[in-house]
């Protein structure tokens, strides 16, 4: 069995707005109440995906959940017409597009059972992400159905709060090899909550079935999250043998450098100053937020957002770097501006999975075809604009649900419904 990383993009759904639900998201603030372009959204995110299968990656993606989800608001006794605005606008978010908050994701080579372990995140710290994982879970059990190779785990059980492989990373010599597994858990984060709870990360370390001698349970930054890094992977990133950091990321950085290296020796931790690239820098830039890939020809290469092109002091600092003899060899910027305007960069979009491509439902996994198929009912059907004002318009409903619908029945996934 072949094992190569895929990577799952969530397809943007037809509800992106901005209305600015994410506390601590500096970019999502900061656009509150701005028009969103749905159509261009989603057809961004289609071209890099086209873009990794030009680059000879593994590419999979998922489907956009229902949106306005009526029955969490019929749990809350109220619907569309009746709920205040900020419940109304937490059952209409289509932030279920960042994938790498879907879950998180232990290959086979590192489980007790060899199987791949995949466990749906809660994001029970945001409302509008809260009620996001049941129609996860219904896309990882179709996605990863073969149980010879996957086992699919619910949400860890509140209080505890988990948000996915955004606050994970994994160093090992290849993707196919067993590595070490690295949950990042936060405590505090000045005005702003931390959003991963140490708790939910060692109940999916035990779900998975790892070894504690080759796992770690590394403390977010409390400067980093205070100043807008609400998640790990906006400071930090990793990729088989390597890790890149900004200086800030972790609480107590030389102990987890440290540890690493006890772990796998061979480890190289790429460590951006703090005085060179700010932690502001970092966050404005999503320079980390990156999709730091190995590509089939050799050496690694860093899928980054056009906003670190376009500042000076971040692109200078990466080329300079990768002009060097170190591993990461190319710099691949991607447009995904309407992602990065509502908080998520390149790496938000996707859900790394090490497995076999032919033990995946086909359906989810991406060829340039089916990826034209889907940018052609994305500019047919989904919205040009939405303003926050209009969440509560039965005909914007309409549209998009039946955009919803006509993906679904494009890609063979009706049954998500």
């Amino acid at each position: 069995m072949a094992l190569v990383e895929i990577n799952f993009d969530g397809i943007i759904g037809p509800s992106h707005n901005y209305a600015g639900l994410s506390l601590g998201n500096i970019a999502s603030s900061s656009n509150a109440g701005a028009a969103s372009q749905p159509r261009a959204a989603a057809l961004q995110g289609v071209e890099k995906m086209h873009a990794n299968l030009r680059l000879g990656l593994a590419q999979g993606f998922f489907m956009p959940l229902d949106r306005p989800n009526t029955a969490w608001l019929a749990g809350l006794a109220t619907d569309m017409e009746h709920a205040e605005p900020h419940i109304r606008a937490a059952a209409f978010s289509a932030s279920a597009m960042w994938a790498a908050n879907a879950a998180t994701v232990s290959p086979a080579p590192d489980t007790a059972d060899g199987r791949c372990h995949l466990s749906a995140a809660n994001l029970l710290t945001m409302a509008h992400r809260s009620h996001e994982w049941h129609g996860t879970l219904a896309q990882l059990k179709l996605a990863f159905s073969d149980e010879q190779h996957f086992a699919v785990h619910a949400a860890v059980p509140p209080p505890f709060g988990d948000e996915g492989a955004a606050n994970f990373m994994r160093l090992c010599p290849s993707h196919g090899e067993a590595g070490i597994e690295i949950f990042v858990y936060g405590k505090a984060g000045g005005p702003f909550p931390a959003r991963q709870h140490i708790e939910s990360s060692k109940a999916i370390a035990r779900a998975h079935r790892l070894d504690p001698a080759k796992t770690l349970f590394v403390q977010q930054s409390e400067i980093a999250i205070a100043a807008g890094a609400f998640h790990n992977d906006v400071v930090a990133v990793a990729n088989e043998r390597v890790l890149f950091t900004h200086e800030q990321a972790f609480e107590f950085p030389d102990q987890t450098y440290a540890d690493i290296k006890r772990l796998m020796p061979d480890a190289e931790i790429i460590i951006v100053p703090a005085d060179h690239i700010s932690l502001a820098d970092a966050i404005q830039s999503y320079l980390f937020n990156a999709q730091l890939v190995t590509l089939p020809t050799g050496g690694m290469a860093l899928i980054l957002p056009s906003e670190a092109e376009a500042n000076e002091r971040v692109w200078s600092w990466l080329s300079e770097m990768v002009a060097g003899n170190g591993p990461i060899r190319e710099l691949v910027p991607v447009d995904v501006r309407e992602s990065m305007a509502n908080g998520g960069g390149p790496a938000c979009l996707r859900l790394r999975v090490v497995a076999d491509p032919a033990t995946v439902d086909a359906r989810f996994i991406a060829n340039e075809s089916k990826l034209d198929q889907i940018a052609g009912v994305i500019a047919a059907h989904w919205p040009e604009t939405i303003t926050p004002d209009q969440l509560g318009d039965a005909r914007l409903i309409r549209q998009i649900q039946n955009a919803r619908a006509e993906l679904l029945q494009a890609c063979d996934l009706t049954e998500l419904k």
